[in-house]
């Protein structure tokens, strides 16, 4: 095993020099401080992999010859490594005694076979031990990392804070705070980083509102998300422009009892002719026969994001020239909604309508997911009311409720060195977000 040393002033210092020689996946031994800085010991992981204990696996005997305990009293290495070596060689991993030579009958080999090479054992217990040291290490540079950003940087180590607090992913906050200028202050580095959003939030406005331009859409996505509401809800902003003789409901939910019969009476209110689909041929004649109206709506079966049929979903509004608005609940996590966007996306996406707004203790995850895909917002769904509880998207008002700090009593506050935990287990991006720019 070749272990190499390495000394710096800080410990990010340091661990720069082992990504650099060593490479990304280098296993860190042991961190001390010394006089003037930082020493690590650090093995490259591919030493690693060449002892893995195969050799004790294809012949039992060998087990006897050297073994590798933790806690033992006799070792020589630093408690953390929690490596032990027998005592009557404390500086080195003695070999494996040689396996006895093979009997070959001469006669039928010519060639004779070399013994292997003696090897070095190291049992599966101890690699999982180093691990665990390797993670209890980096979680410590982050923590330090974390503490110099804050005395470098404070502006913007309370900004990262901040946003991870209300809910932002640690990617999205990364790459909005990379490029804030030093030197501005708490109140305008926080106005700053919500230019930055601002520009990359795409919202429609009045002017390219889809009840005045119509159309054919058919509103997707999970169970419970709010699509036949909103599909109501549509339709009665439609009427009230156009007449209920320029709309039509469709249904291709056959499947929930009562599902067809709650848009027939949205239907019968608005008095609007609502018709039920059972396949891609028939989606195409009645689309057909209602070519001449000015929009056309589709409610369809809510189904989860990982189920197989949301891919015929998306193939069959493909093949029929049916652009797809995507719900999305913003009491939703963040992770949850990008499985949606991955699962619903599609060129003929034509966007999103954020529901459940009202519900939503933050935005911030979900328009950290509606940003990082690009999607176009067209409405935002505020309550239950038909068709008072659906609106254009007021960006403000979004960017406010989604950049909101929490209380210093909220038990979701994120406290001392956990941002910087946070920030390390998500892709160890912690120097790109607080650390100098070159």
């Amino acid at each position: 095993m070749n272990v190499r040393k390495f000394i710096a002033a800080t410990a990010r210092d340091a661990l720069h020099k082992v990504k650099e020689l060593l490479g990304p996946d280098a296993i860190i031994l042991s961190n001390r401080a010394i006089p003037g800085g930082v020493e690590i010991m650090a093995v490259a992981a591919g030493d690693m992999e060449m002892i893995v204990p195969t050799p004790a696996r294809e012949n039992p005997r060998l087990q006897d010859d050297y073994t590798v305990r933790l806690s033992s009293p006799t070792s020589s290495l630093p408690p953390r490594a929690g490596l032990t070596r027998p005592a009557q060689q404390p500086q080195h991993l003695p070999p494996l005694a040689p396996r006895p030579a093979p009997q070959f009958d001469r006669s039928s080999v010519q060639t004779p076979v070399a013994a292997k090479p003696p090897a070095e054992i190291v049992p599966a217990e101890v690699m999982e031990e180093i691990r665990s040291l390797r993670k209890m290490f980096e979680q410590h540079l982050a923590g330090v990392a974390w503490g110099e950003s804050a005395r470098s940087e404070p502006v913007k180590t309370e900004v990262l804070r901040q946003m991870l607090d209300a809910g932002f992913s640690p990617k999205f906050a990364r790459e909005l705070l990379v490029a804030l200028p030093r030197e501005l202050n708490a109140m305008e580095a926080l106005a700053w980083v919500k230019g930055g959003a601002d520009r990359s939030f795409l919202t429609i406005n009045a002017e390219n509102d889809i009840v005045d331009r119509g159309g054919v859409y058919a509103l997707v996505g999970p169970t419970g998300v709010g699509k036949t509401t909103t599909t109501a809800k549509l339709a009665a902003r439609c009427v009230l422009r156009h007449g209920a003789s320029k709309v039509a409901l469709v249904t291709t939910d056959g499947y929930r009892i009562g599902a067809h019969e709650q848009l027939r009476i949205y239907g019968r209110i608005l008095g609007v002719s609502v018709h039920l689909v059972k396949d891609a041929e028939d989606l195409k004649q009645t689309l057909f026969d209602l070519q001449h109206k000015h929009m056309v709506l589709v409610d369809t079966m809510g189904m989860s994001q990982r189920d197989r049929m949301v891919e015929e979903q998306v193939a069959m509004f493909g093949n029929s020239n049916v652009k797809r608005l995507l719900l999305l609940s913003a009491t939703s996590r963040g992770d949850t909604l990008d499985d949606v966007v991955r699962a619903y996306n599609g060129p003929d996406l034509a966007g999103c309508i954020l529901s459940k707004v009202d519900e939503a203790a933050s935005l911030a995850s979900a328009l950290d997911v509606i940003i990082r895909h690009g999607l176009l917002v067209h409405y935002v769904s505020n309550g239950q009311r038909v068709p008072e509880d659906l609106h254009l998207p007021n960006r403000a008002y979004l960017l406010h409720r989604a950049f909101k700090d929490l209380p210093e009593s909220s038990p979701h506050r994120l406290d001392g060195l956990e941002p910087g935990l946070m920030m390390a287990s998500a892709g160890s991006g912690l120097v790109a977000a607080g650390g100098r720019r070159g």
